[in-house]
C-alpha cells in the first residue's frame, strides 16, 4: 500500500512517481517456487513431481470433480475413524497423505477451467458492451427521428406562413395607397382655400386704393 501511495494525481501531474520495475526476463520466484517465463500457465501434474490419479489427458471435469469430492469425504470420514480407534497409527499420516492428494488434483482440475472461464469473462464483457451500444444507437435513432419529424413539421408552416406575410403585404399596400389618396385629397382642400384667401385679399387691396 505504500508503493500504491507514491501514485497519487498531483505526483502523477508532476512526474515524480517512481518508474514500474522491467519486465522479467527469464525466470522469478513466486510463493518460493521458480517459475520460468516460457513454462505453461497452467503446469501439469507430472512437471511438478505429484502422482497423478487422473487417467489420460482428455477426461470429462466435472465427472472427475464429483469422484474427487466423493473420495475426499470418503478418506476424511476413514481418518476420523482412525483417529477415534487408534490416533498413533501409522494410517493416520497415510489418510492424510491421501486427501491432500485429491485436494491437488480437485484444485488442478479447477484451475483448468480458468482459461475457459477467462473466455466467458471476455464474452460477458463484450456482450454487455454490444447491448449498451446498441441502447444508445436506438435512443439516438429514435430522437433524430423526433427532431426530423419537428424540422419537417416546421418546413411544412412555412407556405402558410408565407400566405398570410403576402395577404399582409397586400393589406399593408392598400393602406398606403389610401393614406396617399387621402394626403392628395387634403393637399387639394388646402389648395383651394389658399386660392379663395388670395381673392379675398386681392379684392380688399383694390377697394383701398380706390
Amino acid at each position: 500500500m505504500q508503493y500504491v501511495k507514491l501514485y497519487t494525481d498531483e505526483a502523477v501531474k508532476k512526474s515524480l512517481v517512481p518508474r514500474p520495475p522491467p519486465p522479467i526476463q527469464d525466470t522469478y520466484s513466486m510463493f518460493g517456487i521458480t517459475i520460468n517465463n516460457d513454462d505453461a500457465i497452467i503446469q501439469t501434474l507430472e512437471s511438478q513431481g505429484i502422482k497423478k490419479l487422473l487417467p489420460g489427458k482428455e477426461v470429462d471435469r466435472k465427472k472427475e470433480l464429483r469422484k474427487l469430492n466423493h473420495s475426499i469425504l470418503l478418506n476424511f470420514l476413514d481418518l476420523i475413524e482412525i483417529l477415534i480407534k487408534c490416533p498413533e497409527s501409522s494410517k493416520r499420516e497415510e489418510k492424510i497423505e491421501d486427501i491432500n492428494l485429491l485436494f491437488i488434483h480437485m484444485h488442478h482440475l479447477i484451475n483448468e477451467f480458468r482459461p475457459h472461464q477467462a473466455r466467458e469473462t471476455l464474452r460477458v464483457m463484450l456482450m454487455v458492451q454490444k447491448r449498451r451500444r446498441v441502447q444508445f444507437t436506438s435512443k439516438f435513432k429514435e430522437q433524430m427521428e423526433k427532431v426530423k419529424g419537428i424540422i419537417q413539421d416546421s418546413l411544412d408552416s412555412l407556405p402558410a406562413h408565407k400566405e398570410e406575410m403576402e395577404i399582409d403585404g397586400d393589406y399593408l399596400k392598400e393602406g398606403e395607397a389610401a393614406a396617399e389618396k387621402e394626403k392628395e385629397k387634403d393637399k387639394g382642400v388646402v389648395a383651394g382655400i389658399d386660392r379663395v384667401m388670395c381673392g379675398i385679399i386681392d379684392v380688399i387691396e383694390f377697394d383701398m386704393e380706390h
